[in-house]
């Protein structure tokens, strides 16, 4: 295990600062919620996880992966919220479970470690065939499945994007246990096709920007493509000096969008680019090491008034993908067997013009951002929210 080594804008004693900071609110069983108090879902949960590994907060993080095993249910899923212990919303989001190959095999790059990499293989092996069994025949991935087994048939862009990396982190786990199972590389190439040629199969969410970069970051737009992607909406969505904005028509920049647009422009050779929004959304930080989620600059306030552990948790993740670290090789598909690596040289224009959105990485809270729509009632189904979901003040 090691800290981050070396980073463009914060140095390594920052970042064991900030790795610190997600430490101090992680619960007593492991769980680390948003925020003290707040919820644990287990996409955020995991990316804190990884940032712990690199902040070399070893104990932390080993907790937050015993968490996840003890939660897994029989179907292979995670309930989509937990709070002090307790179930909150039992569907499964499909992305949030796919996450844990990714997080697997980030700890892979990270350590070696072959006894952890055979002891959560199984754990891997469940979550991803119930993402594989909710593919639609058309190649998306159904983005929730409800306690009574029944798929929501929509698809989100986003989270399928994410989806996209996680399958083939998962499989190259699976190379490495020597077990890659034929249902799992028929999905990936399903769902590819259906990221970059079928734009109509994702329910659109155009004010997300999350919508907008995700697929460069899961690997579906790359080169080229990636570059045309990112530079179709650059407008709409960076405010110079302050980060990028969650949703187009909000005067609401926030922190974690911003660094993984970061990672997502390293990745397609824009370093200098990634740099400059990781210094500029340095003014969320707290003196402690953590990281407020958003500013709103209209009324120029810290909103929500949270310091969220997965902002901490996207910094140090960018952190480490722009100093050359293995979250960098995580992203770009080293190690990955032979065919994994993503597309070599494709266009992707039904992708990167279609202007079509998502949704998000993050469990459907429906919580409005500044003047944005009502919060949902207790009495209202689950929903595809357009971006991390965050609790008013």
């Amino acid at each position: 295990m090691r800290p981050v080594e070396s980073a463009p804008v914060l140095a390594p004693e920052a970042l064991i600062a900030t790795a610190t900071a997600i430490a101090a609110v992680q619960e007593p069983d492991g769980a680390i919620p948003w925020y003290p108090g707040g919820h644990t879902d287990p996409w955020d949960h995991l990316e804190c996880a990884m940032a712990l590994d690199l902040g070399g907060l070893v104990g932390a993080a080993d907790a937050a992966w015993a968490w996840l095993r003890r939660n897994q249910r029989a179907d292979g899923s995670w309930a989509t919220s937990y709070v002090a212990g307790a179930i909150k919303e039992d569907f499964a989001d499909s992305n949030q479970c796919a996450y844990v190959a990714t997080a697997a095999w980030h700890r892979w790059l990270l350590t070696g470690d072959r006894a952890f990499a055979a002891g959560i293989w199984p754990v891997v092996r469940r979550a991803l065939d119930l993402i594989v069994d909710m593919q639609a025949p058309s190649g998306q991935i159904w983005w929730a499945r409800g306690s009574d087994g029944v798929d929501y048939p929509e698809a989100l862009l986003t989270g399928c994007s994410s989806t996209l990396h996680s399958l083939r982190c998962g499989m190259a786990l699976a190379a490495l246990v020597d077990e890659v199972p034929p249902a799992w590389e028929r999905a990936t190439g399903a769902l590819h096709h259906a990221l970059v040629a079928h734009p109509e199969h994702f329910a659109p969410r155009d004010r997300w920007s999350m919508d907008w970069y995700y697929p460069v970051i899961g690997g579906a737009l790359r080169r080229s493509a990636g570059r045309a992607r990112l530079a179709s909406r650059w407008d709409d969505f960076v405010v110079d000096g302050l980060g990028i904005r969650c949703v187009a028509d909000e005067p609401w920049v926030t922190g974690a969008e911003t660094c993984e647009l970061a990672i997502a422009l390293h990745l397609v050779g824009e370093s200098t680019a990634a740099a400059k929004l990781v210094a500029d959304m340095q003014h969320l930080r707290h003196g402690g090491g953590g990281y407020w989620t958003g500013w709103q600059f209209a009324d120029r306030t810290f909103w929500p008034v949270e310091q969220s552990t997965w902002t901490a948790a996207a910094v140090i993740l960018a952190a480490d993908t722009l100093a050359g670290g293995v979250t960098e090789a995580m992203f770009l598909g080293a190690d990955l067997p032979t065919g994994l690596h993503g597309p070599e040289g494709i266009d992707g224009q039904a992708v990167a013009t279609a202007g079509r959105s998502q949704g998000e990485p993050r469990p459907p809270d429906q919580r409005p951002a500044p003047d944005g729509d009502p919060p949902a009632t207790d009495s209202d189904p689950p929903a595809a929210c357009g971006c991390r979901s965050v609790d008013a003040a």
